[in-house]
């Protein structure tokens, strides 16, 4: 990387309506995809910057902040500000039209996952209400902390949701109400411009994956998931029938160059990787739009933990850069509670209808009653009220967590846990040393869909209770801290 100091050509308009944070982040956004900033160049320093451009340390801090998440900066604070090196933009004037699949050969199966390994994922799991009776805290992944919701918002949408008639020919989109207040709340909290017609109501996202794939996989068609990733996910599309290719990622996410040849879907969860927690940097999305259009292929956008940032604001929605090739998977289980079963899956109408009638077909449906009770806490905006509520308190719990094990924790910017990477021969000590001491904790073997590649311990911490949460670090800190002194544990990052 250069040393040398680059003065970007940049112009504020103080007049205009704009923020000068967003004004400064866009100019500078453009001036590196157009090649005037380029890999490896060296920005000047906030202080330097804000000088230049008679603006606060502080609107340069931000908008440093947004492009170091968008993935367009590199480097830390106190060692400079570098233009990352996100390779060669796409060129889209040559792709494929929206909706034209080039039928790309079938190659050999490259890789296929064939089954778990032994003794790992599929072990009995102990039940969350025995781990609560055994008093232990429990900090596996994938529950929020259900005891904070307005109860007297909840009591009002189901006495409301419990006086409608019952209707005996549902439609399988869901309720018209619920699908416009989703559309309204997509945009948002996402900058999804769609409508109603866009919104089909699902149970969750595993129900929407489970009717897109229904709808549009043939048998030993190839499906692309995450390595490590969603062992949910894996399980439908295989039953499915497609053949489930192990896709790479690394810290940034899904690592599109390296994707495997001739697969029809790609499931990502770009807003933050699960399990390691990463977020997939603008120019990498771009570059991933370009390749499905390039293969007629379809982007599966699982929106996990996209409402809990804690930094910059979330990315945007890769079904915004491109709804002809993305469909976008969410849902309020991580918001509210996994008992209310609402989700949704955002698609262009033409493959919405067929989704519709891959659901007519198969019998699904939404619970109507859950529909309406959810349509009225939007509409009155309880759900929004809520939703910064525990913003705030899962932000807490967060610094709760780095405060004990900051510097060996990762993917801890977003979402409701945190990966603690850990040699492999030490996890299962770990894990063993924790339960005996109360607190139970999960390894990244059952998201691995093959022998793991990564290890270490997937930290939830949305359903425990702080002073639970507080004493679970003490015991993980001390357990860690003995293992690196060991030799055993992980080094600080």
């Amino acid at each position: 990387m250069s040393r040398q100091s680059t003065d970007p050509p940049l112009r504020l308009d103080r007049s205009s309506t704009v923020p000068l944070t967003v004004q400064l982040s866009g100019g500078l956004r453009e001036a590196m995809s157009g090649g005037l900033l380029r890999p490896g160049e060296r920005l000047p320093s906030s202080r330097s910057l804000a000088a230049q451009l008679g603006v606060s340390r502080t609107v340069v801090t931000e908008a440093f902040q947004q492009l170091y998440a968008e993935g367009w900066l590199d480097g830390r604070h106190g060692s400079g500000t570098y233009v990352a090196d996100h390779g060669p933009l796409p060129d889209l004037s040559g792709a494929a039209a929206p909706g034209v699949s080039e039928s790309p050969a079938k190659g050999p199966a490259e890789g296929r996952a064939e089954g778990r390994a032994e003794g790992r994922a599929d072990e009995p799991r102990l039940s969350r209400a025995r781990a609560r009776r055994l008093g232990m805290v429990d900090l596996r992944p994938g529950v929020p902390w259900v005891r904070s919701h307005d109860e007297a918002a909840w009591r009002r949408a189901w006495r409301h949701a419990a006086a409608l008639p019952l209707d005996d020919d549902p439609d399988p989109r869901g309720l018209p109400r619920l699908r416009e207040e989703l559309a309204e709340h997509l945009r948002r909290t996402r900058g999804v411009r769609v409508g109603p017609e866009n919104v089909l109501v699902t149970r969750g996202t595993g129900n929407g994956l489970d009717l897109l794939a229904a709808t549009v996989l043939s048998r030993d068609d190839r499906a692309g998931l995450e390595e490590p990733g969603y062992q949910r996910a894996h399980d439908i599309l295989a039953s499915r029938g497609a053949e489930v290719v192990p896709c790479r990622v690394d810290r940034d996410g899904l690592v599109v160059d390296e994707l495997p040849a001739g697969l029809s879907v790609v499931y990502t969860t770009p807003a933050h990787q699960y399990p390691l927690g990463g977020r997939l940097p603008v120019p990498r999305r771009e570059r991933l739009l370009a390749w499905a259009r390039e293969r007629g292929a379809l982007v599966v956008e699982d929106d996990y933990d996209a409402e809990f940032r804690y930094d910059v604001a979330p990315l945007p929605a890769l079904y915004g850069m491109d709804p002809e090739r993305v469909v976008l998977l969410g849902t309020l289980s991580k918001t509210l509670s996994p008992d209310l079963g609402i989700g949704w899956l955002v698609a262009e109408p033409a493959l919405l209808e067929r989704v519709a009638g891959t659901r007519t077909r198969l019998s699904d449906r939404t619970g109507v009653q859950a529909q309406a009770a959810t349509a009225l806490l939007l509409e009155r905006g309880d759900l929004d009220r809520h939703l910064r509520r525990m913003r705030l308190e899962y932000a807490r719990r967060r610094r709760t967590l780095i405060e004990h094990l900051g510097p060996y924790l990762t993917g801890d910017t977003a979402g409701l846990h945190v990966m603690l990477p850990l040699p492999a021969a030490a996890v299962a000590r770990v894990v063993s040393e924790a339960a005996a001491e109360g607190v139970l904790v999960e390894d990244t073997s059952r998201a691995s869909h093959g022998e793991p590649t990564v290890h270490g311990l997937i930290l939830g911490y949305g359903a425990a209770h702080p002073a639970d949460l507080r004493r679970a670090c003490r015991v993980l800190a001390g357990i860690v801290g003995r293992s690196a002194g060991d030799g055993g544990g992980p080094a600080p990052r």
